[in-house]
């Protein structure tokens, strides 16, 4: 591989599917974006504001990526302890919540460091082998997510347009089987990503450095990588949402079937949807950015100025922030998540004044095989 072909896929940090080291562009000597300029031979990109740029970005970004760490790390583990702490919030639903905020501590724990070292480091210190597990837990990762919102969806659907037919497949057990089916087909077909994905050496006044990139030189093709990432990660599972959202619409204009589900019921599933569709959103709008990004750089679609690498930069740590987002959500959207955190906060003692009106202490919990769970969030 000659130093172009190297040089032209060396534009941002390692990190959701081969955004690679900036910190390996060339010199050791040379800032990031001094480094990214030369390698194009921008001139008047080279010496406009060069220093500016790179002072700013190589504070900024750290500790961006230092805060969504924390935040993601501390938030998805306080999800999962207090879905599993508290035996009233055992629901499909929540089952679903605690395998998307396992997915997102994945994500902070195999991506965000690795991503935060890259801008700081002039190279990829942590060989081969590792190159390839975090390329790997990126895309797997990513997935995760995409699909694990998917699912939340579909049970979203069966509740609200099938409530009574859906009671016998809408258990724990079954959502627990769908979990594991979806891990497993992801952690199988994530495999080429491994394979496709490693360390490049490559020479640079008289040193040799090091980059973990896609291995376009073994014959690869990065467009059809991206494309199939784009596609499999992004568009594919928001279709398959958006279809069952329409349906779920629809049921929720016309009215329960018969008109037999109480309003309180109604009031519920209407509550546990809204909150669905707003993570769903969520996650749409935070990676929409750097997906289109990603395909516009696999086609060479991508302008390189400065405003297109502060842009590329902002989607980057936009992609990240979906990580940690989620539990804010759940606080704002759910009393039971709310009420559930300040129990765990205080370590299962009631939060000094606060009042517990009777009409919240009703349940809406027709079963006790979990599939009624309009309240259980």
């Amino acid at each position: 591989m000659n130093d172009t072909e190297v040089n032209d896929e060396l534009l941002l940090p390692a990190v959701v599917m081969q955004l690679p080291s900036l910190a390996a562009t060339a010199d050791n000597n040379l800032s990031w974006i001094e480094r990214l300029n030369y390698s194009f031979g921008n001139e008047a990109l080279y010496h406009a504001n060069t220093s500016t740029i790179e002072r700013i970005v190589s504070m900024m970004v750290p500790v961006f990526f230092g805060f969504i760490g924390l935040a993601g790390l501390l938030g998805n583990s306080l999800v999962v302890i207090v879905v599993a702490a508290n035996q009233s919030m055992r629901s499909t639903t929540n089952l679903l919540i605690i395998n998307l905020a396992a997915a997102d501590l994945l994500f902070v724990v195999f991506c965000v460091p690795f991503t935060a070292i890259d801008y700081v480091l002039p190279e990829w210190p942590f060989g081969d082998l590792w190159c390839k597990f975090v390329q790997y837990m990126i895309v797997v990762t990513a997935h995760a997510s995409a699909y694990t919102l998917v699912l939340m969806s579909l049970d979203r659907f069966l509740a609200v347009v099938h409530p009574i037919t859906s009671m016998s497949i809408r258990t724990e057990r079954n959502a627990s089987i769908a979990i594991c089916v979806t891990w497993f087909i992801i952690l199988t077909t994530a495999i080429p990503v491994a394979i496709t994905h490693g360390v490049v050496y490559y020479p640079r006044q008289g040193g040799h450095y090091t980059a973990c990139l896609f291995l376009t030189a073994e014959g690869y093709s990065l467009v059809a990588f991206h494309v199939s990432f784009f596609l499999s990660s992004y568009l594919v599972p928001l279709s398959l949402i958006s279809f069952l959202y329409m349906g779920m619409l629809i049921r929720l204009w016309k009215g329960a079937p018969g008109g037999r589900a109480s309003a309180e019921s109604r009031r519920g599933k209407k509550r546990v949807t809204r909150m669905v569709v707003v993570v769903v959103l969520v996650f749409a709008f935070c990676w929409c950015p750097i997906q289109v990004i990603l395909l516009l750089k696999s086609l060479k679609l991508y302008e390189l100025t400065h405003a297109s690498i502060i842009f590329q930069i902002v989607s980057h740590v936009l992609a990240y922030t979906n990580s940690f987002i989620n539990p804010v959500l759940y606080a704002f959207l759910s009393d039971n998540f709310r009420k559930a955190f300040r129990k765990v906060v205080w370590c299962g003692r009631p939060p000094p004044l606060t009042i517990q009106p009777a009409a919240q202490t009703k349940t809406t919990r027709t079963t006790g095989n979990g599939t009624s769970n309009a309240d259980a969030l």
